[in-house]
């Protein structure tokens, strides 16, 4: 059968049935133009690679048709462009994306079906004109009016923006950033993107760098993959630091430049001080850190040293007498490791407590609150996260809050409130969950402390590493610099609780431990992977919540080692919300629907919203008319317009990684072959400590046989220990 010849068909994407964001494949439903619906039917399925693409925007694409054999009739494109709007329906779309304040879907119906063709010249040249549509009002006809013109030039950003791959909420970004000359600005250093723009990498800087006329061996492309190659192994590996020659030969491979050309823009780099070389010894390679994460680790070092030599503000406590009062005072007594630890937490000026579940850490932090509340401290207390600070404030019975609420966002100053130069008031600063502290919140913690301050950091050096750079709570105990104890003996356990023993056999090495009847802990074998979604589902939604009364909407996280595949979290997220919350107000980002009630999770730090990465909230309330939402986070509503949305993530399911500081009356644990490069002793362990009342392992026996067996923990590259050793 002869080849069917190219054609060109174009339309309104209706939905994005499916995008990888890292090929580019997409499998969209598009609408026709009106004029061709006869022949193309009323929707066509489009099948190709686009760098970026989203419902209602139009599309032209190029390809041929097929029949495919399991889908049926599709279009197989060579290439899939986005372009500016022209239809109707186009038109209606556009206004409804976010792009004007107050427009949803209803209101851009309305003014389309008024002005037809002329809407987009009416709104940039006749305004008040707007009048004349049914049913609006001088307030909004204003917001419309105050937004249309604060964004005058949007509509030139977004037709170049979908020219080159960049999405409407992703564009709407970016002139916020750059203002009016945005397109100049992208145009002289689409790299720029990667450094400024948070969710543009290097692959998208580079098509538009490549489309606009940029050389493949230019200084500004030899640069850029400078810098983004140790962002990568910043961000991908936890590293501060990355040798020279292996730099070089990175940024080679990400983009065929010549060695010899990267040395040179390496030293360019350097010039403008924009990246920091240095060698640990004379005459050793030199190492090579992204500027800041260099100053992170030597002010870390730095704040460190000088708490360690200031005298404290904290009365002096006689530590033997202290804790004899606080065991008559609460009728416990403590194990000679607990005592250890308390004593060198009331001795020293900085200490560190480490252990795993169990272990006694709590009653030790309980017990030193209570000794220097009675000594007249002021008591600081804080934890990297929401779930972290709120659990610490419930077993001590103190307020509790987080790092970053600590040291207080300043949106205007684009930094802290607290810092070197206006630190934080308090006698005693008691810090949980540090394992989760990265280099750059380090930094910052320690540059508000005061210098008289007594320091104390409580963490289970087993669990994961911090999410951003650095190995920080690592670090700090491998330098002997500051007294550190290790708590091993377990208390927390009841006649049916395996949850805490279980932990420390994995930690171990040593296989779990199940039991028939009554238990915390269970094990479910589940070999096919599709079998494992719907058991999961079945877990979530009727055993659990039968067997134990744990809601599924607020009790219940599903652990996994990924984000992708059949038994990642993307994937289970679907499937979970469509279980427990498939009906309701919503809206829809990418291929993401969310709805009120919905368990969702923030994905970086946005100190304007002071939410950040890991939190977990709830949908409040959805405007589909303006296509944003209100989450709840600890209590406190936070609007997400439109563009802001891609900040958020369904978490009915979530990484390990991600759970990190967190805990949960109920987790149900996948362990599958499907996740074999991610099975690690540590990813097991972390995941299991994160269920407070019952763990619910399901997979294969295999999968987890070896992650228990698995303990070649990945070294990240750091100076802190050596800035310490000085």
């Amino acid at each position: 059968m002869a080849e069917e010849s190219v054609e060109t068909v174009e339309g309104t994407v209706k939905s994005v049935v499916y995008h990888n964001a890292e090929s580019g494949y997409a499998v969209l439903r598009v609408e026709p133009p009106s004029e061709f619906e006869l022949r193309f039917a009323p929707e066509m399925t489009v099948v190709g690679k686009v760098q970026a693409v989203w419902e209602g925007e139009e599309v032209k694409a190029e390809g041929r048709w097929v029949n495919d054999k399991t889908h049926g009739r599709q279009f197989k494109a060579d290439s899939i462009a986005c372009v500016a709007p022209r239809s109707l329906k186009g038109i209606e779309r556009y206004l409804a994306s976010g792009l004007i304040r107050g427009v949803g879907k209803t209101i851009a119906h309305r003014i389309v079906e008024h002005f037809g063709h002329d809407t987009l010249y009416v709104l940039s040249h006749q305004i008040a004109r707007l009048r004349e549509v049914p049913k609006l009002g001088k307030a909004k006809i204003e917001q419309i009016r105050r937004s249309w013109q604060s964004n005058e030039t949007m509509r030139e950003n977004m037709i170049f923006g979908q020219t080159y791959g960049i999405s409407i909420g992703r564009m709407t970004k970016i002139v916020r950033r750059y203002g009016p000359d945005a397109i100049a600005i992208i145009k002289a250093d689409p790299y720029k993107l990667c450094r400024d723009i948070w969710g543009i990498g290097f692959a998208t800087a580079d098509k538009i760098a490549m489309n606009v006329g940029i050389a493949p061996d230019s200084m500004l492309r030899a640069r850029a993959s400078i810098s983004f190659a140790l962002e990568t192994e910043a961000d991908d590996g936890g590293h501060c630091w990355t040798a020279e020659n292996d730099l070089l030969l990175r940024a080679n491979e990400l983009t065929g430049i010549p060695v010899e050309t990267l040395s040179d823009a390496l030293a360019a780099e350097l010039a403008d001080d924009r990246v920091v070389a240095a060698s640990p010894a004379p005459g050793e390679p030199r190492r090579v850190y992204l500027k800041g994460l260099y100053f992170a680790e030597r002010r870390t070092a730095t704040r460190i040293l000088k708490i360690l030599e200031t005298p404290r503000s904290a009365a002096r406590v006689d530590a033997e007498r202290a804790i004899a009062w606080w065991e008559r005072r609460s009728g416990l007594v403590l194990a000679a490791s607990q005592r250890d630890a308390l004593a060198s937490s009331l001795r020293e000026k900085f200490s560190i407590i480490t252990g795993g579940p169990g272990v006694g850490k709590t009653t030790i932090i309980r017990a030193l609150v209570e000794i220097f509340k009675a000594k007249g401290a002021n008591i600081v207390l804080a934890a990297p996260t929401g779930r972290a600070a709120k659990r610490m404030a419930e077993s001590v019975g103190e307020n509790a809050q987080t790092i970053h609420r600590l040291l207080k966002w300043n949106p205007v100053t684009n930094r802290f409130t607290f810092g070197d130069e206006n630190r934080c008031e308090g006698d005693v600063f008691v810090f949980d969950e540090t394992s989760m502290i990265d280099i750059r919140l380090a930094a910052d913690l320690l540059s508000a402390l005061p210098d008289s301050a007594t320091v104390v950091w409580v963490g289970d050096t087993d669990q994961l590493p911090s999410v951003g750079p650095g190995s920080v709570l690592g670090d700090l105990i491998a330098s002997r610099r500051i007294a550190a104890t290790r708590l091993d003996v377990i208390f927390r356990q009841d006649v049916t609780g395996l949850i805490v023993r279980n932990a420390h056999h994995v930690n171990a090495g040593e296989p779990i431990e199940t039991r028939r009847g009554e238990s915390d802990f269970y094990f479910v074998r589940c070999e096919d992977a599709e079998m494992c979604v719907k058991r999961t589902i079945e877990l979530v939604t009727e055993r659990i919540p039968r067997t134990f009364g744990f809601d599924p909407h607020d009790d219940i996280q599903v652990l996994v080692p990924m984000r992708r595949n059949l038994l990642g979290a993307e994937n289970l997220n679907f499937e979970l919300q469509r279980a427990i919350n498939p009906l309701g107000k919503a809206i829809r980002r990418g291929r993401t629907e969310f709805r009120e009630g919905d368990r969702v999770m923030q994905l970086r730090n946005n100190y304007d919203k002071e939410v950040f990465n890991g939190d977990v909230g709830k949908v409040l309330k959805v405007d589909e008319e303006e296509g944003s939402l209100v989450a709840d986070f600890d209590g406190r509503p936070v609007k997400y317009d439109a563009p802001d949305l891609d900040e958020l993530v369904l978490s009915y399911a979530t990484t390990i990684h991600k759970s990190q500081g967190s805990e949960y009356p109920a987790v149900v644990v996948l362990m599958h072959t499907q996740h074999y490069v991610m099975l690690q002793r540590n990813l097991l362990y972390t995941a299991m400590t994160r269920g407070r009342k019952l763990v619910v392992l399901m997979g294969v026996p295999y999968a987890v046989s070896q992650a228990i067996k698995t303990n070649t923990v990945r070294e990240r590259r750091t100076s802190l220990k050596e800035a310490l050793a000085r």
